[in-house]
């Protein structure tokens, strides 16, 4: 166990972990840091939640607090397979860590605590007592906050979601940071735009260059989500059916679909179809988007439509051709929208209309389209997205493009690389 701690705590012995790239969500996680909740960092796998708590300790340690006052275990880590099967071993783990540094611990970064069985009792114990100044966790699955975990932590705790890089934080790492420098390197631009198209923004996939080694740390992120947050962490049984769905989901992004039609497809119940999507959306890999509608039951009885968190795992798992491409492109305009926080729909009466946006009470119409160039899909977009507009009441729209820009009367079209960009 001390050799265990002492790897996971290189700030123990060397202070300051190595630089990173800038986080955009860094800001807003150090302010909720200073609050007396408990920090939790959710989010897909490997999408940099590890990264964002080395950052706080290195805030923490230029604050001025001691070194051997800060633990982190990541329960990921093999070692510590036996520690997770009861959370009182967890006081065994923290007294070893005090008799290493000499120091009492004082701020606790536990990460992929999930693992620890009956984890949400040590640290409600931990937080009513005020045994800690203060104790951050992460999580690969959204159930890590759900039913009976959340019962029990209520008002303990201040969510942080992270995603992997945004677009605005791709551009921001090559000092893109103004408008001037966006148009004076266009076509550096553009590279990122493509280079997120296949890969998406995985802080290891986007350092890596070679496209071999990166779409093998793709598939190593998928088996892992897959076998070990969805699989595993819910004794699936049905594994074959299982994987067929998500290889279909990631295949057909933006597809309609209801649980009866992919249980038709997969050769498996309605019910399963319904499980197995929760169990995607829960481990944050797949997000299904509704139909939009003013009743919350049309929305649930009405056909689905399921989007990929990140462009690297349609573009790298599912059966391809080249028509996809406007496919994977609306997925990436998807991605950046979640990435704002914002609450999706999709809009179908008569006409279809790609993503309704929903910020606080108000609503925004979005069209996708990879080109324009041919007058019948400037038509067809046109119809959908002002069919959306006139049930909505809204008095603008905006079609999103790979790189066409101009007006259309109360129509915006405007390039993904300059709709997405942050000053």
């Amino acid at each position: 166990m001390e050799r265990a701690l002492n790897i996971q705590n290189r700030h123990w012995t060397q202070g300051l972990y190595e630089h990173y790239l800038d986080r955009e969500l860094l800001e807003i996680t150090l302010k909720r840091f200073a609050l007396k909740e408990m920090l939790v960092l959710t989010g897909i796998r490997r999408s940099g939640k590890s990264t964002i708590f080395r950052m706080i300790i290195n805030h923490l340690l230029e604050s001025g607090v001691h070194q051997g006052a800060i633990l982190s275990i990541n329960f990921d880590d093999p070692f510590f397979v036996e520690t997770c099967e009861d959370p009182r071993n967890l006081e065994a783990v923290i007294e070893t860590a005090e008799k290493l540094t000499g120091r009492k611990i004082e701020y606790i970064f536990f990460d992929e605590i999930q693992q620890v069985n009956s984890w949400e009792k040590f640290i409600k114990s931990a937080y009513d007592a005020n045994r800690f100044k203060k104790i951050c966790i992460t999580g690969s699955n959204s159930s890590l906050l759900e039913g009976e975990y959340a019962t029990r932590l209520s008002g303990r705790y201040i969510v942080q979601h992270v995603y992997p890089y945004s677009f605005s934080e791709r551009l921001g790492h090559i000092g893109i940071k103004t408008l001037l420098s966006l148009y004076d390197r266009k076509s550096e631009v553009l590279s990122v735009v493509d280079d997120m198209l296949e890969f998406g923004g995985y802080p290891e996939v986007t350092a890596s260059k070679d496209s071999d080694m990166r779409r093998d740390i793709v598939l190593s992120y998928y088996e892992t989500i897959i076998l070990k947050d969805c699989v595993a962490g819910s004794a699936v049984r049905e594994v074959k059916s299982f994987r067929q769905l998500v290889h279909y989901l990631l295949s057909n992004i933006s597809a309609t679909y209801s649980y009866s039609s992919l249980g038709h497809k997969i050769e498996a119940s309605d019910m399963s179809m319904k499980e197995f999507i929760r169990l995607l959306e829960k481990s944050f890999l797949v997000t299904e988007v509704p139909l939009f509608s003013y009743s919350v039951a049309a929305q649930t009885r009405n056909k689905k439509k399921a989007y990929c968190l990140d462009n690297a795992f349609p573009a790298n798992v599912s059966f391809r051709f080249s028509a996809n491409r406007g496919k994977l492109f609306e997925n990436l305009v998807f991605t950046e929208l979640s990435k704002l926080g914002s609450e999706l729909f999709y809009f179908n009466d008569t006409y279809e209309c790609d993503f309704i946006v929903k910020q606080k009470n108000t609503f925004k119409a979005i069209q996708v389209a990879w080109e324009l160039e041919e007058q019948s899909t400037l038509e067809r977009e046109v119809r959908g997205l002002r069919k959306a507009m006139d049930q909505l009441k809204l008095k603008t729209g905006t079609i999103i493009t790979y790189n066409t820009e101009y007006v259309l009367d109360d129509i915006s079209v405007i390039p993904f690389w300059k709709y997405f960009f942050k000053q």
